[in-house]
């Protein structure tokens, strides 16, 4: 079987299951594991997939850059955001992460609601800035243009003086076995630290950030303590993760 047919039918079977297992596709084409590899090893160099250990998964939309994602799944994005916003309790520490998901929580925040918020995103800090009632503390360090945060080792240090109570962070990935994944090595890390000084994580996941991986691993997906997902989401996906320990929120369900 040729290269380039080995390669068309890996990529017909990801968009027909949602993953490759390496092992079973070579037995099933008749290769070898190296070869089955190879395949997929040049198919991510390509953008067509993202290796995870033992196979590969489709490679998350999400990756894409702050202005690019604003038209991804906004109707989703829109729902998560409402249905996230609903979550916040007058008088609460919350920390609300970067990204177009993110701005959906901010915007459907009240006038007269009561909060602190810490942000390590400008982008966040300027949206809340309307919103009288709500202290806002920003995050400082160097600034990652491509999601609009601010990301490095001052930013973590600055993490360390906080303890709240819950964290809203936006991913690019969510998968059971892949855990919870973004495109850029500092900002997985400044995600892990928040994550660590809040009381509870809660994950904004639109539809197209389920079951797709990006390169860099945030945490396992039972790191967290909730889930918001769009009215869309299948219920088999929503069980899994129920299975994993964490509350599932689905707007207009819960």
């Amino acid at each position: 079987m040729l290269t380039t047919e080995r390669k068309r039918l890996l990529l017909q079977r990801l968009k027909q299951e949602g993953k490759i297992e390496a092992r079973q596709a070579a037995a099933e084409l008749g290769i070898s594991n190296d070869t089955i590899r190879r395949d997929l090893r040049e198919l991510a160099a390509a953008g067509k997939l993202q290796r995870v250990h033992g196979g590969a998964l489709p490679k998350s939309e999400a990756d894409a850059d702050l202005d690019a994602r604003k038209n991804i799944s906004a109707k989703s994005k829109s729902e998560v955001g409402m249905a996230a916003a609903r979550l916040i309790k007058p008088e609460q520490v919350v920390i609300i992460d970067g990204g177009t998901t993110a701005l959906q929580l901010v915007s459907n925040l009240s006038v007269d609601q009561r909060n602190t918020v810490i942000t390590h995103s400008p982008t966040i800090a300027v949206a809340l800035s309307s919103l009288p009632a709500i202290t806002v503390i920003m995050i400082g360090g160097v600034l990652f243009r491509h999601s609009m945060v601010n990301v490095g080792a001052a930013a973590v240090e600055a993490v360390s003086h906080f303890h709240a109570d819950t964290f809203f962070m936006g991913v690019t990935g969510v998968d059971v076995s892949a855990g919870l994944t973004t495109g850029d090595f500092e900002e997985a890390h400044i995600k892990k630290a928040l994550s660590s000084r809040a009381a509870d994580t809660v994950v904004m996941a639109s539809c197209e950030k389920l079951e797709v991986a990006s390169p860099y691993v945030i945490m396992p997906v039972d790191s967290a303590s909730a889930i918001v997902l769009d009215s869309g989401a299948s219920k088999g996906f929503s069980k899994s993760i129920r299975k994993l320990g964490l509350d599932v929120h689905v707007s207009g369900r819960s």
